[in-house]
């Protein structure tokens, strides 16, 4: 099983994570997880835990784990504005051909001001990268 095991593991967190070194080639044949250091993702912050001095392997490698990370929260990220567009969709045509008049009176409001706040925010957007080309 330990030659299996990743020489690190990233507990997630919110905004980043706990890394560990894993042992397991001790001579109680147990898995042990040193901890390492603290991560955050927006500020790619690392903090030693303790008086633990990092080695470039460590850096490297928790570096490389960030940039990883980055990456499939930008690719979530898009994948959840993807499903919002489904369930905009999907919200019409509820409102079109399901909702009943008590149902449209509970969302209506809150859906109207919403979809401004996005509109305004689209346009907006839109406008600067238009203007930012010339």
């Amino acid at each position: 099983m330990s030659s299996d095991l990743p020489e690190y593991y990233f507990r997630i967190r919110e905004n980043g994570a706990q890394v560990f070194r894993v042992d397991a080639e001790n001579r109680q044949r147990r898995i042990d997880m040193e901890p390492l250091a603290a991560l955050n993702i927006r500020n790619s912050e690392i903090k030693p835990q303790g008086d633990r001095e990092l080695s470039e392997a460590d850096l490297a490698m928790i570096r490389e784990w960030m940039e990883e990370r980055q990456e499939l929260l930008a690719a979530r990220d898009m994948d959840d504005i993807h499903r919002a567009i489904d369930s905009l969709n999907l919200t019409a045509q509820w409102a079109q051909s399901k909702a009943s008049d008590d149902q449209l009176e509970e969302v209506t409001d809150a859906l109207l001001l919403a979809m401004h706040d996005l509109r305004s925010v689209l346009v907006r957007k839109k406008a600067d990268r238009i203007v930012g080309k010339d």
